[in-house]
């Protein structure tokens, strides 16, 4: 599940490049709101909802609700504007950085271990991102923006995950923010110079709309996940999204990428070859689970 949301994630910037000329607070606002949409549908169907009278009573849990919603907002708009900015190679590199601060976060906060080979990995990721910004000339404030804000809000939702199921986590934080998104759709409606939703064919305003299910869909997979596996490993797989994230941006989106970069980006392979040599080792090192006894039949 982890790998599958990490996956999805790496192909978004073919998504919302096909979003222009929409600017990125509306995009914002349109995943906000049809993503609710998509989990109400959902909970109707599968009337599922006893949960939120409790959940509502729980005052401590809405409020680490709100922080992951106000966190996972602030990915959104960052990444939506990089992308539409043309600049998917700088938010590939902050999703480089990102393991490296979930993991400081892991072992932290969280007190999780790592394996030797694995700070190795570590090591050699922090350097390929202090090259990288070496060689760029300027403090990556987009990168880092995008690694702290996914980053605390794979620690949230480990902590708040707990107590409450993906698909009713994500249907709580899009709850919450759909006020500021509906007060963000009415501000370019009357002094933006109006909505795009509808102006640029049936097409793109249906784009527009499938961004609930491709906004849910990662997310449901990712706060799976983050329950059932450590933190570290959480951001160690994330690496899968910037590689994915650049060859979008080079090979179909024709963005240029210096000599440096390459370099750069050659360093953190390395580092992702090293997590995945790691991973099989430990797979293998894991004793096989001792097969179950049958329970003896008992006549009524």
């Amino acid at each position: 599940m982890g790998l599958a949301a990490y996956a999805l994630w790496g192909l978004f910037p073919l998504y919302f490049t096909a979003l222009l000329p929409t600017g990125p607070w509306e995009i914002l606002a349109n995943r906000i709101l049809w993503t609710l949409v998509l989990c109400g549908a959902i909970l109707l169907i599968l009337r599922d909802l006893s949960w939120i009278r409790p959940v509502l009573r729980q005052r401590r849990l809405l409020a680490g609700v709100a922080v992951a919603a106000l966190l996972i907002a602030t990915n959104w708009i960052v990444y939506v504007a990089a992308v539409a900015a043309g600049n998917t190679a700088d938010a590939a590199l902050g999703y480089f950085l990102n393991p490296l601060v979930t993991v400081a976060l892991g072992v932290l906060v969280l007190r999780e271990r790592l394996r030797p080979l694995q700070w190795l990995a570590v090591g050699v990721g922090v350097l390929a991102f202090i090259y990288l910004a070496v060689a760029a000339g300027r403090f990556p404030v987009v990168g880092l923006a995008l690694a702290c804000s996914f980053a605390l809000y794979g620690l949230v939702k480990k902590k708040v995950g707990a107590h409450l199921g993906a698909l009713h986590g994500l249907t709580l934080e899009t709850a919450i923010l759909s006020p500021i998104a509906a007060l963000v759709l009415a501000l370019i409606a009357f002094h933006g110079g109006g909505l795009d939703f509808g102006r640029n064919g049936a097409g793109h305003a249906a784009l527009l709309a499938f961004a609930g299910i491709a906004t849910a869909v990662p997310l449901l997979l990712f706060a799976a996940a983050a329950r059932r596996i450590p933190l570290v490993t959480v951001g160690l797989i994330q690496f899968a999204t910037p590689i994915l994230q650049l060859l979008c941006a080079v090979v179909v989106l024709g963005e240029q990428v210096s000599a440096e970069r390459w370099i750069g980006f050659g360093i953190v392979w390395l580092a992702l070859a090293l997590l995945t040599f790691d991973t099989v080792r430990a797979m293998r090192r894991r004793p096989a689970p001792s097969p179950s006894r049958r329970r003896p039949h008992r006549g009524r």
